[in-house]
């Protein structure tokens, strides 16, 4: 019996949408006829009825319980999505951002009521400042897009300073996407610069594209391809030597952290990822935080407000005047994402300098484990080992009629979330896996079997069974580019799902 009268499959329950389930008439509680309102709110009333269905708890409550048991996160499964750190994260973390004091602090309190918590924000930047070696920080960036926009903020305010208007940002293929937006959003000029075919940036064609209107070179390292870029010295040297500023792009933070100083590096400005590198659970917008620290020729720039400690205690410096400092402006209504410091400073503490270098090295050590297991079945697209994530592409799967997409889809049902597809764009039909430092040698094995065999399959002509999967999910393969060019944005009672 391939299908059930009900057509649900065990525990998998097949129900139709929330607005197909409702009836006229049911609701969670019952409410008296609300009172008259008041002659000045009257015109707050309906005119007709909201259009939401009508649902008994129990079907609600069942709905979202079954909604939750579809989701795939890093709780239920190895999760290997490159470039994004989808790692375990302690438990330790969260209980102390739930703690009173810490889960219900308010910005609008007396700052004499918010020492802890100050105290707790300019810890977490001696850390991040300690382990970058630079001496400034911005600590209320609210992502890592918004950390790039800080740190090319700062660095439009230090060239105004100097009286020098440039324009050009130079940006590497290899680099994080959000990068050239970022250089666009603060006004400048995106000029791209090539990758070698090691997968590193091509330093002749960025010397060859240096003048005094670039202001800066934007880098991600280790970059979007899992390789570090061995010739960052010589890169800082040359934009430098041109009066320019260097942006260190923090995404990949994880896999250098107590490995390598940053300040070391030449860079100038560098946001850093907490909810990646420093344990907090991102995905699905937020919460995020991208602090962004600063070399001394751009720490008088940095965006206020910004937490000082003196014999009186902690303070917030809300405006330039007397303070001795040229901030670029205020990027965000308050000072920061608070609840992912709490975090942060409890995974930095707990860990230790010594922690941290050990999980830089374990993400690499995971990495090319991945690499050099399935290098005899998939194409590695770069030669030698790799740093945080292994990047393939499609070239093992040249004339068996299984795209990318297909071998993504195809790992769902080994109950496996896919890695990164078609990313980075200098790779074809990229196949990108980042398995972080929490993962066991066990559950790589798992994993790397199934991948295995999965390109023993495409090879072997299995295309068709490619072609329909993922066959064992509460929801079968999609049209994703007609989802994506006709949605449906409403629903509409007459039709049916």
């Amino acid at each position: 019996m391939t299908e059930t009268i009900s057509g649900s499959r065990g525990l998998s329950i097949e129900e139709p949408l929330l607005f197909e389930q409702g009836s006229p008439g049911q609701c969670g509680v019952d409410l008296e006829t609300p009172p008259d309102l008041p002659d000045h709110l009257g015109g707050l009333r309906r005119r007709q009825p909201a259009a939401l269905p009508g649902l008994a708890e129990p079907t609600v409550v069942r709905h979202f319980t079954r909604l939750s048991q579809k989701n795939f996160g890093i709780d239920s499964v190895f999760y290997p999505l490159g470039s994004c750190t989808m790692k375990h994260n302690p438990r330790l973390n969260e209980k102390l951002a739930r703690l009173a004091g810490f889960a219900d602090v308010h910005p609008f309190q007396p700052e004499s009521t918010v020492q802890g918590a100050l105290a707790l924000i300019d810890l977490a930047a001696h850390w991040l400042k300690t382990l970058t070696g630079l001496p400034a920080i911005a600590m209320s960036p609210a992502a890592g897009a918004h950390g790039e926009f800080c740190g090319l903020m700062t660095i439009r305010a230090a060239l105004e300073d100097r009286g020098e208007r440039r324009t050009r940002v130079l940006v590497p293929e290899s680099a994080h996407g959000t990068n050239p937006a970022s250089a666009a959003a603060c006004g400048f000029t995106v000029d791209p610069i090539p990758a070698t075919s090691r997968g590193r940036v091509d330093v002749g064609a960025l010397k060859a594209k240096l003048g005094d209107d670039v202001a800066a070179v934007m880098l991600t390292n280790p970059n979007t391809c899992g390789l570090f870029e061995n010739d960052i010295l010589e890169i800082a040297e040359a934009i430098h030597g041109v009066g320019g500023f260097f942006y260190g792009d923090g995404a990949n933070f994880n896999a250098i952290v107590g490995r390598v100083t940053v300040a070391d590096l030449g860079i100038d400005a560098m946001h850093i990822n907490l909810h990646k590198t420093f344990s907090t659970p991102h995905g699905g917008g937020g919460p995020g935080a991208g602090p962004t620290v600063l070399s001394d020729a751009l720490a008088p720039y940095a965006p206020l407000p910004a937490v000082v400690h003196d014999a009186g205690g902690f303070h917030l410096v809300e405006h330039a005047a007397g303070s001795g400092l040229k901030p670029c402006g205020r990027i965000k209504g308050f000072h920061g994402q608070f609840g992912v410091f709490v975090r942060a400073l409890a995974y930095m503490m707990s860990m230790g300098a010594d922690g941290l270098r050990q999980a830089a090295s374990d993400a690499v050590l995971n990495a090319n484990y991945l690499q050099a297991r399935l290098s005899g079945e998939l194409t590695p697209s770069f030669d030698g080992p790799c740093m945080h994530e292994a990047l393939f592409d499609d070239r093992f799967l040249k004339d068996s009629g299984v795209t990318t997409l297909d071998f993504a889809k195809a790992l769902i049902d080994e109950g496996f979330h896919p890695m990164t597809m078609y990313f980075p764009l200098v790779v074809h039909g990229a196949l990108l896996m980042e398995p972080t430092e929490t993962e066991s040698k066990e559950t790589l094995d798992r994993f790397i079997d199934s991948v295995r065999g999965l390109a023993q399959r495409a090879k072997q002509g299995n295309a068709a069974e490619f072609l329909s999967a993922p066959a064992h999910t509460p929801r079968r393969r999609l049209d994703e580019t007609a989802a994506a060019r006709t949605p449906e944005l409403r629903w509409r009672p007459e039709k049916k799902v």
